[in-house]
């Protein structure tokens, strides 16, 4: 019987995302020698240094952690060289230089959030909502030179429902993910593992998500407004400025929607039926606001929301 070692890992990652799978690997007791971080960011009017969800994991474990501030820093390489890793293993993190990636004997490979070559970059789960997309997954792949272009591993497909939003698929995909991780160390682990060229051709990117992207443009159809919001939320979070009847303009976070199709509204005008909120979109179609956040105040139901406030429109 062949007895296969397990690899020696050092596992690179940050958020949220990343630590189910190294918390899966930890607990099938392989041999993670190092975490490698974002260094600690400084927030709040406090100026407290905050850690990030990975280093609180790591921590949690007594497993040293390198935080970086320069991926092609002469220390911080050495310091890598020095562990002797077989492996290494990246989960949302910044991407590697060459001299990092191609250390390990065993190679590098990335747990990414899309079925690549669809949705290379840093947002891809919200990417894929706000398209309208009914379908996503995970990937393992070996990294090389250019972002998100390496040969597979492994993939696995998962359908988005109407309901879902960047937090349920984001939930849904770390738990597969997790599982896909330790399947590839497995399958690397044992040399059974096999890979396949990305496809050619076009792919879609996936870039990071910034203010603008979340400003709601009310003269778009009401179901691109409405995988905007489902593709934000419920972080960053689509946004928008309510004009309310003495022509005041207050920022409003949009977390949940329904399109409809709606005569007689123009763009970003607001109809209130009962409770219910209404603002119109372009082409005879309307988005019904469900939840909401005025700037300031928590988040409610519209509801709630139209027994303070008195909008106008939206804009």
């Amino acid at each position: 019987m062949v007895n296969h070692k397990k690899p020696k890992i050092v596992f690179f990652g940050t958020p949220e995302f990343a630590v189910a799978s190294l918390e899966r690997l930890l607990n099938d007791g392989y041999n993670v020698a190092a975490v490698v971080t974002m260094p600690d960011k400084v927030a709040g009017r406090g100026h407290k240094l905050l850690q990030s969800d990975v280093k609180k994991c790591a921590l949690a474990h007594s497993l040293p952690v390198l935080q970086p501030a320069n991926l092609k820093d002469t220390t911080f390489i050495e310091q890598l060289r020095a562990i002797e890793a077989d492996l290494f293993i990246v989960i949302a993190f910044r991407m590697l230089p060459e001299a990092v990636w191609a250390m390990p004997p065993l190679g590098t490979f990335n747990l990414h959030a899309s079925l690549l070559p669809r949705y290379r970059g840093a947002a891809p789960i919200n990417r894929a909502i706000m398209n309208g997309d009914t379908e996503t997954g995970i990937t393992t792949f070996f990294l090389r030179h250019e972002i998100d272009t390496g040969d597979i591993i492994q993939q696995c497909r998962v359908d988005i429902q109407p309901e879902d939003n960047a937090g349920t698929i984001h939930d849904r995909l770390m738990e597969l993910g997790a599982d896909m991780v330790a399947e590839t160390v497995k399958a690397i682990s044992e040399g059974t593992v096999t890979t396949s060229p990305q496809p050619e051709g076009e792919f879609i990117p996936a870039p990071k998500i910034f203010k603008e992207d979340c400003h709601i443009d009310w003269t778009r159809d009401a179901y691109d407004i409405h995988n905007q919001i489902r593709g934000l939320s419920p972080y960053p979070a689509a946004w928008t400025e309510m004009r309310n009847t003495e022509g005041e303009l207050l920022p409003v976070k949009v977390f949940e929607s329904r399109p409809l199709k709606y005569n007689g509204l123009r763009p970003g005008e607001v109809r209130i039926e009962g409770k219910n909120l209404i603002v119109g979109c372009n082409d005879n179609s309307a988005l019904e606001i469900l939840s909401l956040q005025p700037a300031g105040k928590r988040r409610m139901e519209a509801a709630a929301f139209l027994l303070g406030y008195h909008p106008e429109a939206f804009v």
